[in-house]
């Protein structure tokens, strides 16, 4: 999916994003270490129990999920914080079906550098924040021994978390340095904070071209790929469908023609099916066009293109669009054509009795749609096949497919795209 334009320079000294850091950083400083001490137990029961009970499997995917947590509330947190333009964390699927495709699932999110860099920001910030509730202990400390003349009977007064005993005489000038230069440090921290999460979360200009590199790379091949899918589909399409109805007519007329003057009954007959077989390939040519290119699509967008199309199938349809505006001509093209391929599938390979269309325009400009039917399951991407070109129309367009289809069914395929791409 094409990712969004990161913004390096915002700056993060400015004296609203430090107090908010600083607040965020006094919460972290008692929940964090709560959040890594449960995250330490788990991987610990998880290896200890991995080959004594192989309970510790479970412990061990719960794991690769809670770090995938926080990781998504870290990155959420600090472009909150900061406004950097991160992109939303989101879980990284193998696009595969099956336990296998499963077991590549959970290692794609457990080496993710993305949410490893999110765990990294989240205990840089834990200890921050623990250094912060102590400095703020100190500080209130120090403002309290400013005043102790005023309630102290003994000779010394201790200054709390430092383990100091300050005498009364100097308990005035040590209290108010002690609380202006724990203060200092409190906004040290937060400054700090908003540099570290840049360097840790923001990529930097090289990385981002890699990553602009590798995903245009990635659409061209998924272009390249549909556009091989699509032609091999139009040829056998017109080798297997009007070829042969058009050859059809052509021997029949010229048998009309031999017959016209020797038996004109049956030349009229010839020329009738004739006719009957010219107006089925018309239809098969209007239907190929329809499939290369629909023009309800362009004229009244996506929600009506869909409604023909539900219309058009022979499997129930229950159609659920709620979408407002209009995408970019790709996005849509990419996301009916997709729909209408798996539309396809549900009707000649599951034998589904009904199928549920649900599409929706999310957050961040994303155009999300559903495909799912009640069909046997056990759909394969199959090199050259129909599945194989959904996704490649989708990868060109700069977004995600999945499919999920055990064997007994149901089967359902997701597609995310760029609105706006």
């Amino acid at each position: 999916m094409a990712s969004q334009t990161v913004t390096p320079t915002v700056s993060v000294t400015s004296p609203r994003r430090v107090a908010a850091a600083i607040a965020q950083l006094a919460a972290l400083g008692v929940i964090g270490p709560v959040v890594l001490t449960i995250l330490g137990t788990f991987l610990g029961l998880g290896v200890g129990l991995l080959l004594v009970f192989l309970i510790g499997i479970v412990f061990l995917l719960a794991l690769v999920y809670m770090l995938y947590g926080v990781s998504w509330f870290e990155t959420a947190r600090i472009d909150g914080l900061y406004g950097f333009g991160l992109p939303a964390r989101r879980l990284r699927t193998s696009g595969r079906p099956g336990f296998g495709g499963f077991l590549r699932t959970l290692w794609l999110q457990l080496t993710d550098p993305g949410s490893w860099r999110g765990v990294a920001s989240f205990t840089i910030a834990t200890i921050l924040g623990w250094i912060v509730v102590a400095l703020v202990g100190i500080a209130a400390s120090g403002v309290v021994l400013a005043f102790a003349p005023l309630y102290a009977d003994g000779q010394a007064v201790p200054l709390v978390r430092t383990g100091l005993d300050v005498p009364v005489l100097w308990a005035v000038p040590v209290g108010l340095i002690a609380a202006a230069l724990a203060l200092a440090a409190i906004v040290g921290c937060g400054i700090l904070h908003g540099i570290l999460a840049r360097a840790v979360l923001v990529p930097s200009r090289e990385a981002q071209l890699a990553e602009a590199a590798r995903t245009s790379s990635a659409q061209r091949a998924g272009a390249v790929r549909a556009a091989d899918v699509e032609r091999t589909r139009i040829e056998r399409d017109l080798h297997d469908g009007v070829q042969p109805r058009l050859v059809s007519v052509g021997m029949t007329l010229g048998l009309a023609q031999q017959k016209l003057e020797s038996d004109p009954e049956a030349a009229k007959a010839l020329i009738a099916e004739a006719h009957t077989s010219t107006k089925a390939a018309i239809t098969e040519l209007r239907q190929l066009a329809r499939g290369i290119h629909t023009s309800v699509l362009d004229d009244r967008g996506l929600d009506a293109a869909l409604s023909a199309l539900a219309g058009r199938s022979v499997v129930p349809v229950h159609l659920d669009v709620r979408i407002e505006g209009r995408c970019s001509r790709d996005a849509e093209a990419a996301a009916y054509f997709a729909i209408a391929e798996a539309l396809t599938n549900a009707a000649k390979h599951a034998h589904a009795s009904e199928v549920r269309v649900v599409v929706r325009r999310r957050d961040g400009g994303i155009l999300w749609a559903r495909v799912e039917d009640d069909g046997v399951g056990g759909a394969r991407i199959i090199a050259g096949g129909g599945l194989d070109g959904i996704v490649n129309r989708i990868i060109a367009a700069g977004g995600e497919a999945r499919l999920d289809s055990p064997v007994g069914g149901p089967t359902s395929v997701e597609v995310s795209l760029p609105c706006a791409f």
